[in-house]
Formats: structure tokens, C-alpha cells, sequence
């Protein structure tokens, strides 16, 4: 194994180094009874939890259902709020129009709305959908907003003078310059959409991931509320992977800019 490959596998392994310790020191714990099993299950009990859920596909159509809601909600909360805040990071005009009325509704923490909106909307789908394409609205809303305005205006003046106009300098200009902001918004959305997909299935749901934690405390079964929250911990770091490799696809530019080439 080369020195580089050596360094790259210990960069990776680094970040896994705390959660694996707090693993056996929950483990050993649990095992020696220091902790008992009625507040705190111990992890193999969880695997084994895990495994038999598996088999059974019980788990693996919960947390499709969950996931379902999750994108869903992003799609439309994150595009509504991407188009807003560029239509209002473009047009002075619009902003002055829009951006107020979407900043005081921005203050109104949107988990305080659940009973309104589950008189709105019931218990069914549409008020999860609803609750968690608010939560994303907003990051991605002013991030976007943010990215298009802090553009230095001498790049636009730059792509003026080269003859871009209209959408080619939208495209070539103005979307390149502020992606890194709309992608730090995309990334703080896809943390919040979990958080709201938890509360939103604990409140009132028949299926998904937070159901199956509510379904597991009326029997009391430790094991598969720790289950849950661990599935959940799972997602909201796989999205913020994706996320990441999105960011250092897309702004690839930016890293060969910064190394001096």
C-alpha cells in the first residue's frame, strides 16, 4: 500500500473513530449491567432487532415509505424555494414584493403549525408533504437568494463586455457563482427534512420509520426505538454524503481554482 493510499484510508477512517468507541463503550456497559437492558438495549440485541426486520422486509418497506416522504416533500419545498430566491435574487423588482412576506413567514418555526395544518389537511400524507417541503423551503430559499447576490458585480460586468446576455449569463456567470451558496442551502435542507419527517410520523402516521418507533413504545421495545433513531441518524448522513459528492462535482472548478493551477 502506497503512503497516499495509506493516508487517504486513515482520512477515512478518522471520523469513524468516536462513533466506533461509543459502540463498545455502549456494548460494555450494557453487557456488564452498569446500564440496564430495560433503558438502554445492548447493540448486538439491535442487530439482531435489525436482521430479523430485514428478513421479514417489515423494515425495508417502512423506511422506502419514509424516504418517499422525505424526497417528495424536498422536491417540492426545495424547487419552490430554489425558484423563488431566484426570481427575487434577479429581479430587485420582485424582491421588494416577495421577500418581506416570505421573511416573516420564515420566523414562524413551522413545527408550531402541525395543529393547523392537521385541521387543514387531516392526518393523512398531505400534512407530512406540507410540513416537511416548509422545512426545506426556507435554507434553500435564502441561500439561493444569498448566492446570487453576493456575485461580485465586476464578473458580470466581465461577461457583459464578452457579449452574454439574458440566460447565457445566468448560465455562464450568475448559476456558478452563487452554486456553492445554494448547495450549502441544499445541504442544511436535507438535515432539516429528516428532523420534520420524525416529527411529522410521530405526530400522526400508520406507516414510515416514525411509526414504527410510536408502534414500538406502546409495547415498550427498547430495542427497535433505538432501531429507529439510528435509521434515521443513517439517512440524514447518507443524504449529507450525497450532498458532498454533489458539491465537489459541481464546483470541481472551484477546488483546481484554489490549488494554484
Amino acid at each position: 500500500m502506497g503512503r497516499n493510499n495509506r493516508k487517504n484510508w486513515i482520512n477515512q477512517f478518522i471520523p469513524w473513530l468516536i462513533p466506533i468507541f461509543v459502540v463498545i463503550g455502549w456494548q460494555v456497559l450494557t453487557g456488564d449491567g452498569v446500564i440496564s437492558s430495560k433503558i438502554l438495549p445492548q447493540p448486538l440485541k439491535i442487530v439482531d432487532t435489525f436482521i430479523k426486520m430485514i428478513k421479514t422486509g417489515e423494515l425495508i418497506g417502512y423506511v422506502i415509505t419514509s424516504t418517499q416522504r422525505a424526497l417528495s416533500g424536498f422536491i417540492i419545498g426545495g424547487g419552490i424555494g430554489l425558484l423563488l430566491g431566484l426570481l427575487n435574487g434577479l429581479s430587485p423588482s420582485a424582491e421588494k414584493l416577495i421577500d418581506s412576506s416570505v421573511q416573516m413567514i420564515r420566523n414562524i418555526p413551522h413545527l408550531a403549525l402541525i395543529p393547523l395544518l392537521i385541521l387543514w389537511f387531516g392526518i393523512g400524507e398531505e400534512v407530512k408533504l406540507v410540513l416537511v417541503s416548509l422545512g426545506v423551503f426556507f435554507p434553500i430559499y435564502l441561500n439561493t437568494f444569498h448566492g446570487i447576490r453576493s456575485i461580485d458585480p465586476g464578473l458580470i460586468e466581465m461577461g457583459k463586455v464578452y457579449g452574454l446576455k439574458g440566460f447565457s449569463l445566468f448560465w455562464e456567470i450568475i448559476l456558478p457563482g452563487s452554486l456553492a451558496s445554494i448547495l450549502v442551502g441544499v445541504r442544511y435542507a436535507l438535515g432539516i427534512m429528516w428532523l420534520t419527517l420524525i416529527v411529522a410520523e410521530t405526530v400522526a402516521a400508520n406507516s414510515g420509520i416514525g411509526y414504527m418507533a410510536m408502534n414500538a413504545r406502546e409495547f415498550m421495545l427498547m430495542d427497535v426505538i433505538i432501531l429507529s433513531i439510528i435509521i434515521y441518524a443513517l439517512l440524514g448522513k447518507s443524504s449529507d454524503i450525497i450532498a458532498k459528492k454533489m458539491e465537489q462535482r459541481w464546483l470541481e472548478w472551484r477546488n483546481i481554482k484554489n490549488s494554484g493551477w
